[in-house]
């Protein structure tokens, strides 16, 4: 039986898997503005379906360790979903065109993005929130 990424991966569209109660998560999703061309976009917070949180861990990925951008029949896990949506970003708005000057280098969301996670995990522990693995 087909699960929910894989009728994403045959979807037109992006879609972004991210963590809903991670406040930098929720807000980044809220602002990230994409181009008309990346087609329909759907955003899924995994708090809210554990079926893709373990449709994910299946495929060996963690979302605990970062979001998933599904585009054009691929999965972006964590600095690659971020690079995805930057290129897919209109730069409107200078928060969007920030994250897309921060994000857009593959080398530099590689380098960033473990900062980023470290400091998500850090705030989620200092609002007494669980990872979305239920464990820590």
């Amino acid at each position: 039986m087909a699960g929910a990424i894989d009728g994403w991966l045959a979807a037109p569209g992006v879609v972004i898997v991210y963590d809903g109660e991670c406040p930098f998560c929720s807000a980044y999703v809220r602002l990230v503005r994409l181009r008309e061309a990346a087609g329909p976009v759907t955003v899924v917070n995994a708090r809210e379906r554990p079926d893709v949180v373990a449709e994910a861990a299946a495929r060996g990925l963690d979302l605990d360790d970062g979001m998933l951008a599904i585009y054009g029949a691929r999965i972006y896990p964590g600095d690659e979903a971020m690079v995805l949506l930057s290129l897919l970003s209109t730069g409107s708005g200078l928060l969007n065109r920030m994250l897309a000057l921060m994000f857009a280098d593959g080398v530099r969301a590689r380098r960033l993005y473990p900062a980023l996670r470290a400091g998500r995990n850090a705030v989620l522990r200092l609002l007494g929130r669980t990872r979305i693995s239920g464990q820590g």
